[in-house]
């Protein structure tokens, strides 16, 4: 039972509103798209990749990728095995990505291996590392394990919001006002090595976090 992938017709319904509610929330929004990864250049990253935010974020990431890669790239994004999981999957499903169901709580280990699977086949992964339940901005190793295991390098995505509402949830979700002004910043590609001792690891995991972190203001404030 604790393994299982919960999903509902309700969940399904939900999901499939909340995305069309997004999609349409963020057609409203001023994007300011800045790719330093060179996913949308002709001599940029061709294979797979990992993109990694934190999970107060992700409300504005679907449509800034979907208008940075287009059809171009094919994505699928880790949800959590839970109801909430099921309408999030459904939600990205509206912007053409897929989903595989899983995280640190419940079937970790089967998420990570349909994460590397996807990759193989040459599809984009994307990972909220402090999700599903916190805490806050502190990354969870699985996005560095999966970036070693299958060469796929990090991809950091920051967002920045001229104005946005705070909701009291765990992770302070940032919901960006309408017709406001919203920066998205796909940064420069992390390419963990295979191959890591215990320490080399943790150093990547704390590279990587570092660089996350750096993207959000007031970061000591808000955590």
């Amino acid at each position: 039972m604790g393994n299982e992938v919960r999903e509902s017709p309700k969940a399904t319904l939900l999901g499939t509103l909340a995305g069309w509610v997004m999609r349409l929330w963020c057609a409203t929004l001023r994007f300011e798209i800045e790719d330093r990864a060179g996913l949308g250049k002709s001599d940029g990253i061709q294979g797979p990749v990992i993109y990694a935010l934190w999970h107060n974020r992700i409300f504005v990431v679907p449509a800034a990728w979907r208008r940075l890669c287009g059809r171009s790239r094919k994505c699928v994004v880790l949800t959590s095995a839970s109801h909430d999981g099921a309408m999030l999957a459904r939600a990205v499903g509206v912007f053409g990505l897929g989903s595989v169901r899983g995280s640190s709580s419940r079937r970790g280990a089967a998420a990570l291996v349909a994460l590397r699977k996807a990759l193989r086949k040459g599809d984009d992964a994307c990972v909220t590392p402090d999700g599903p339940r916190g805490p806050r901005y502190s990354l969870q190793p699985g996005v560095v394990k999966v970036s070693e295991a299958s060469t796929a390098p990090v991809i950091p995505i920051h967002v920045e919001f001229a104005s946005a509402w705070r909701l009291k949830s765990w992770d302070r979700f940032h919901l960006p006002k309408p017709f406001s002004r919203v920066r998205v910043i796909f940064d420069e590609a992390l390419a963990v090595p295979a191959g890591l001792s215990d320490a080399a690891f943790e150093a990547w995991r704390d590279r990587v976090e570092a660089v996350l972190r750096s993207g959000v203001e007031d970061f000591h404030e808000e955590s």
